[in-house]
């Protein structure tokens, strides 16, 4: 792939001119709290980073330090937070309150970056949302969320809402090419991705891509009814899944020699690597889910193929399965034990 080297603090956000304008905007009188609201890979988490640049250098120079540094989630006045459980509870809200709190290290101004809060519970939303109202002058929030919850409603309301458009697969395939991509694997690993252009990007160099999408679409044929045989799918399944996370763990492998290299030149003081390890540790967690998410709607088309050509005894078994794989999917959100929630979904599913 070819890099190109970026001019402009938004450069890694794609097909979200409006976001990108109002922000730009924004930036220039900054209020406490802005809500990003899109779904998963929409480039909003790109957004969340170049907007904390802009306002960490106060101009669009990606060159600048604190720009760089905001760009790469090692700027020691912007703190990202990811939820450490299945949702974001009240304790952790209490760690965010009391870090928000705190003067900033280097400048006058710092940075919170809120990560899935739409899957904040209700205790948690309303610890935070004094906060929100009244935050430290010296601290600006950016919230990110795939949707607005019930939960999210009162905090939302204390924020400037911000809209990330779904990216469409078209687009997704062109930054492909853009990257180098075959324009053949381009449009496969779009396809795949659902809109995500952050998996797009990692479906694209991965050879396996095709054999894990056999793989579950061939579970319907494969189940006989018996533990052993779903035990034996489900080891497979996610030996194919690990296997898939080879090409991100070397670019992983990658950053963190590019830091490590940054840091013996430059002397830069905070290396950020706590930071970037963490932040590595999140996106191989997301693309474990993502892997099983993209399985698992491909198992769903393969029964709702069945159904319409006729090939099931009896069409409510059909129905009543891909009823299951989606409350599976949504089981997905809570952090499962991986191999329990498979097995227990394939045991209840008919064999075609």
């Amino acid at each position: 792939m070819t890099l190109v080297e970026s001019t402009s603090v938004w450069a890694a956000v794609v097909g979200q001119t409006q976001a990108v304008r109002r922000l730009t905007q924004a930036a220039a009188n900054p209020v406490h709290a802005y809500l990003f609201v899109g779904p998963p890979g929409s480039t909003k988490d790109e957004a969340s980073r170049a907007f904390a640049a802009l306002l960490m250098a106060g101009a669009d120079d990606p060159s600048n330090r604190d720009a760089r540094l905001a760009l790469a989630g090692t700027h020691p006045d912007v703190r990202e937070i990811e939820r450490l459980g299945a949702r974001i509870s009240a304790e952790q809200v209490a760690d965010i309150i009391r870090n928000a709190s705190m003067a900033p290290v280097e400048g006058s101004r710092k940075v919170m970056i809120l990560h899935d809060f739409h899957l904040l519970d209700a205790a948690a939303a309303a610890r935070l949302l004094k906060t929100l109202e009244e935050p430290p002058a010296s601290t600006i929030f950016i919230v990110l969320a795939d949707q607005v919850t019930p939960e999210l409603v009162t905090i939302a309301s204390r924020c400037v809402r911000i809209l990330f458009a779904a990216l469409s697969t078209d687009l997704v395939a062109a930054q492909l090419v853009d990257l180098g991509i075959d324009p053949g694997t381009a449009e496969v690993a779009a396809k795949a991705a659902e809109g995500n252009l952050t998996r797009a990007r990692v479906l694209a160099t991965d050879p396996g891509l095709m054999a894990r999408r056999d793989a579950f679409a061939a579970i319907a044929r494969r189940l006989d009814g018996t533990g052993t045989t779903v035990v034996q799918l489900c080891n497979e399944l996610l030996t194919l899944i690990d296997a898939a996370a080879t090409a991100l763990s070397a670019r992983h492998a990658d950053e963190l020699a590019a830091l490590e290299a940054r840091v013996a030149a430059t002397g830069e003081r905070g290396s950020g690597r706590k930071q970037l390890e963490d932040h590595h540790k999140r996106e191989l967690r997301r693309h474990r889910v993502d892997e099983l998410r993209s399985g698992l709607g491909v198992l769903a088309g393969t029964y709702r193929d069945a159904l319409v050509r006729g090939q099931l005894p009896r069409p409510e078994a059909g129905v009543t399965a891909v009823t299951r794989i989606h409350t599976a999917l949504e089981a997905m959100e809570r952090n499962p034990n991986e191999a329990l929630l498979m097995q227990a979904l394939l045991l209840d599913l008919p064999s075609l």
